[in-house]
C-alpha cells in the first residue's frame, strides 16, 4: 500500500511513465488518484499488473530507487511467470565505486552469472552485448582485490584486429594495446576511479595485456579475466585456461554471435562449451537479450538478429561447425 506522495511518485514514475508501461504490456487501464490506481481488465491481466506493482512498491520501501529498466524488467518477469522476486536484485550488492553507485546484478541471468563466480573458481559467461558479462566481472574482481581473496587482477583480451602480431604498431607496448584494451579501462575508471586505477597499474595489483602476452605464466592468487573470447583460437583458450594457478580465479567472456577470426578459423569458444561441459567447479553461465540492461532498443535489435537467423536455418542456410573451418553452406 502506497503510503505517501513521495511513493506514489516513485512507484507511477515521472508524468505516470511506468503505469504507462504497464498499460502498454497488459490490457488493462490504469487510473492513479493520489496515493491510489484504480486497474480495469480482466481478472488475470489485473493480477500480474498488481503482482508488479507491489513488487516495485516493495523496493521503494526499502529505500531504493527504481528505473525504467527496472519496471520493464518486472513486468517481463511476471509475462514469464518467473518466481525471482525484484528485491532479491537490489540487495545484492557486489561492490560501492567511488562515486557511491552500487553495483548488483539486476536481471535473473545476471544474478546467477554472479552467484556463480562467486561459487566457482572457472566461470563462462556467455551471451549478446550488454548483458554486463565484462562490467559484472570487472566488479567481482575489484570486490575480491578489497576483501583481500586474491592479491591482483589480471585483465586480457584476444586483439584480433592486430592478429596478435602487435610489433609493427608504432609506440611502446602500452600504446600497441591499449585501442583493443580501452573497454577494460573504462569499466575500471568507472568502479575505481582514474587515479586509484592507475596507482594500481603502477604497482602491479592490476595488469592489462593482450592474451598473447599470458604464455608460459602460471597465475597465483588472482583474479584473471579474458575478455572476448570468443576471438580466441582453441589453442589460446587452452594456453589461457593452464595458467591458473593456486588461489585464483579465471572468468571468461565472449559472444558467441560476433566471433571476428577469419572464416577457415574455429572458436576456442565454441569448443571450450563441448570439452569442459561437465568439469566440476567450472560453470557456463548462459545470459540472453532478457539479461540486456542498456538502452530497450538493444534487447529488440539482439531479438530481431535471433528471429533473422531462425529463419536463415528453416530456409536451409545453416552453420557447419568443423573443428578446423566455420563456413556457412545451403542444403
Amino acid at each position: 500500500m502506497v503510503q505517501n506522495n513521495e511513493e506514489a511518485l516513485a512507484l507511477f514514475g515521472q508524468f505516470d511513465e511506468h503505469l504507462k508501461l504497464l498499460e502498454k504490456a497488459f490490457p488493462v487501464k490504469i487510473l492513479p488518484r493520489g496515493t491510489e490506481l484504480t486497474i480495469s481488465g480482466d481478472a488475470e491481466n489485473v493480477d500480474k499488473v498488481q503482482g508488479v506493482l507491489r513488487q516495485l512498491l516493495e523496493v521503494i520501501q526499502q529505500g531504493n530507487t527504481i528505473s525504467l529498466q527496472d519496471v520493464r524488467y518486472t513486468i517481463q518477469m511476471a509475462k514469464g511467470e518467473e518466481k525471482l522476486q525484484l528485491g532479491e536484485l537490489f540487495h545484492d550488492v557486489i561492490i560501492v565505486t567511488n562515486r557511491g553507485k552500487e553495483i548488483k546484478p539486476k536481471t535473473k541471468g545476471q544474478k546467477a552469472y554472479v552467484d556463480a563466480m562467486r561459487r566457482d573458481d572457472i566461470v563462462f559467461g556467455i551471451g549478446p552485448a550488454g548483458t554486463g558479462k565484462t562490467y559484472l566481472a570487472m566488479a567481482m574482481a575489484v570486490q575480491a582485490l578489497k576483501a583481500k581473496e586474491v592479491n591482483r587482477i589480471i585483465l586480457t583480451r584476444p586483439a584480433v584486429e592486430a592478429g596478435e602480431k602487435l610489433g609493427f604498431l608504432p609506440g611502446d607496448l602500452q600504446e600497441k594495446v591499449d585501442p583493443y584494451l580501452r573497454p577494460l579501462y573504462d569499466a575500471l575508471y568507472d568502479i575505481l576511479g582514474i587515479d586509484t586505477f592507475r596507482k594500481y597499474v603502477e604497482r602491479g595489483i592490476i595488469e592489462v595485456a593482450p592474451l598473447a602476452y599470458m604464455r608460459g605464466r602460471t597465475l597465483d592468487d588472482s583474479f584473471i579475466l579474458l575478455d572476448e573470447a570468443q576471438n580466441t583460437t582453441p589453442e589460446q583458450m587452452k594456453m589461457f585456461l593452464t595458467r591458473l594457478g593456486f588461489g585464483s580465479k579465471a572468468v571468461v567472456t565472449g559472444d558467441i554471435t560476433q566471433i571476428d577470426l577469419p572464416r577457415d578459423q574455429f572458436s576456442g569458444l565454441e569448443e571450450v562449451q563441448v570439452i569442459l561441459k561437465d568439469i566440476p567447479g567450472i560453470s557456463f553461465v548462459y545470459l540472453t537479450q532478457k539479461d540486456v540492461v542498456r538502452h530497450a532498443l538493444v534487447q529488440r535489435v539482439i531479438k530481431a538478429y535471433e528471429e533473422y537467423e531462425k529463419r536463415r536455418e528453416k530456409a536451409g542456410i545453416k552453420p557447419e561447425i568443423y573443428p578446423d573451418k566455420r563456413t556457412f553452406s545451403q542444403d
